[in-house]
C-alpha cells in the first residue's frame, strides 16, 4: 500500500478525551543524523503548529525520545556487522541500526526548533541494552511496558494522535500497540515521515494499521 492510496478522514474534532504522541523529533533521525530520515526536517515547524493547537485545547502533548546506552544490542557496531543487515533475537530486529541516539549524546536531544514547552510527558525507550523499543506503549520483547498506556488511562484518554519518525517504524508500532491496548489510533499522515527500510516495509506498515483500525488525517483537518 502507498501513502497516496491511503483514505484520510476528511475532518476530526478534537475533544478532551484525546491525546497527541509526538514520536523522536531527534537530531540523529535528521536528514544530517546518524539514522537520518528524509524529510525529517521538514515536519517540524507543522508539527509545533498542531502541538500548540493542541496545548490550547488543554490536552495532554507526550514527546517520545529514543535513549540507547553505548553498544546497544540493536547498534550493528555491537555484532561487527554493517548498518541494516538483517539481524532478529527477542527484543531486536528486523534489521540491526547504525549507533544512535545514545544517551547524553548530542543525536540523541531534541532537534533546537522542535517546541518542547508544549510538553506534558517524556516517554524515553529504548534505554534497556538488549532490548530495542519502537513502539511508545511497549518495547519490542511485547512484555515491557514504557508507562504511557497506564499514564493516558488514568487521565481519561481513549483517543491517540501520533505524528514524528518514523511512519514505518517507531510511529507504526505505536500505532499498532495502541490499537491493541484500546486506544482509537490517529496517525497524522503529513506529519510523519518514513525509511522504508528493507523496501516494502512502509507499504508493510500502512497495510497493517489499515487492517487494524488505525485511522488517517491531515493535521489541517483537525479542528478544536
Amino acid at each position: 500500500m502507498e501513502i497516496e492510496k491511503l483514505k484520510p478522514t476528511p475532518s476530526v474534532k478534537i475533544n478532551d478525551k484525546d491525546a497527541l504522541v509526538i514520536v523522536d523529533v531527534q537530531n540523529d533521525f535528521m536528514p544530517d543524523g546518524a539514522l537520518g530520515v528524509k524529510g525529517g526536517d521538514e515536519i517540524i515547524d507543522s508539527i509545533n503548529q498542531f502541538s500548540d493547537k493542541f496545548h490550547k485545547t488543554e490536552n495532554v502533548v507526550i514527546l517520545t525520545q529514543d535513549w540507547h546506552p553505548p553498544k546497544h544490542l540493536s547498534f550493528a557496531s555491537s555484532h561487527n556487522k554493517r548498518p541494516y543487515e538483517p539481524y532478529e533475537s527477542e527484543g531486536i530486529g528486523p534489521i540491526l541500526w547504525p549507533d544512535h541516539c545514545v544517551q547524553g549524546s548530542n543525536g540523541a536531544r531534541f532537534h533546537d526548533t522542535l517546541e518542547t514547552k508544549f510538553a506534558n510527558a517524556i516517554i524515553r525507550k529504548g534505554y534497556r541494552p538488549t532490548i530495542d523499543s519502537y513502539s511508545a506503549f511497549i518495547e519490542n520483547d511485547g512484555k515491557t511496558y514504557t508507562g504511557l498506556s497506564g499514564y493516558l488511562k488514568v487521565l481519561g484518554k481513549k483517543r491517540v494522535f501520533i505524528c514524528g519518525l518514523a511512519l514505518d517504524y517507531c510511529v507504526y508500532y505505536s500505532a499498532i500497540d495502541g490499537r491493541n491496548l484500546g486506544f482509537e489510533i490517529v496517525v497524522l499522515v503529513d506529519l510523519s515521515k518514513a525509511i522504508n527500510s528493507p523496501p516494502g516495509q512502509l507499504s508493510n506498515a500502512l497495510k497493517q494499521m489499515v487492517e487494524i483500525g488505525v485511522n488517517f488525517v491531515k493535521s489541517e483537518n483537525v479542528t478544536k
